[in-house]
This record gives C-alpha cells, structure tokens and sequence, in this order.
C-alpha cells in the first residue's frame, strides 16, 4: 500500500511539475530569447511624402507592469511606421493593428472592434524602427488608432490615437 501511494504520489508530482515548467517556459520564453532590435528607416522617397497620421504610444494600465508601450508612430499613404523610439514589454504572438476607434484603454475597446480592425502582421521586434504595409483596399480615414496587441492572450499591450 505504501509503494502504491509513493507512485501516486510521484506520478502527480511529475504531472504537475511538467505541467508548472511548460506554462513557465511559455511566459518566459520572450524574456530568456527576446526579438533582435531592428532599425529600420524610411526611403528618401517616404520622407518626401508627409505623414497622414501621427500618434504616442501609451501605458494604457498604469497598474500593469508586463503590458506597456512607449513611442512614436506615423501613417503614410500605405506604411505604418513605428518610430526609433518605440518599444514595448516583451511577449508572445504581438500584433500591429490599425483600429477603427479612438481612446482605446482596454482589452474590451479593442475586442469590440476587433472583427473591423486591420492586422497588419506580427510585430518584427520589441524595439527600434519598424515597417509595416497597408493593403492598397484600406481608407485610412477610418481608423483613429495603432494597436499592439497580444493575439495569443486577448490582450492589449499599447494603443496610440492617431492625429491626423
């Protein structure tokens, strides 16, 4: 009876530790392997071309320390530019969204639009200058926000109200 609860016991223990170094592995895997900084800049012909839009990037949630952003960005006719100063907390599975509503503070602005925002693709690193197209059939007029947001969690990691 002895040996038969020690395997029990073993065998719940390795379960649960296995179970406990996964979702450890999951959260602090952009941590131990963050994306390399990028440094990309605009052509010579981008810079001619002003800037349709311009926004900061914001903490939305002053009470959470893993979600936040910092920086600037700028919408051309058909590029999303985040600036040299942008930079985010680290994380798994960040998208770039153009979003049609401005004010956006919470997982729940972003979800209710979410079906009407445009992804532009995967964030390309946590810092630095970055580039990212819109698709020639997007009007820029209807979108009032850049998002980062976090697709594998639901969970918005830092918006910019654009300026027009």
């Amino acid at each position: 009876m002895r040996f038969l609860r020690a395997l029990l016991i073993f065998i719940v223990g390795g379960l649960f530790g296995t179970a406990l170094g996964f979702a450890a592995g999951i959260w602090f895997f952009p941590y131990i392997f963050p994306l390399e900084p990028v440094n990309h800049t605009l052509t010579q012909e981008e810079t001619q071309a002003p800037a349709v839009a311009k926004g900061t990037f914001i903490h939305a949630n002053p009470s959470d320390p893993i979600h936040w952003g910092k920086g600037s960005v700028s919408v051309y006719k058909n590029l999303v530019f985040l600036e040299q100063d942008f930079e985010v907390g680290p994380g798994p599975d960040y998208r770039v969204l153009l979003v049609p509503k401005s004010g956006i503070k919470s997982n729940g602005d972003v979800k209710e639009v979410l079906s009407k925002s445009v992804d532009l693709g995967q964030i390309q690193a946590f810092k630095g200058g970055q580039r990212y197209p819109i698709p020639a059939n997007v009007n820029l007029a209807d979108y009032q926000s850049v998002v980062i947001w976090c697709r594998q969690f639901g969970a918005l990691i830092s918006p910019a109200d654009l300026r027009k």
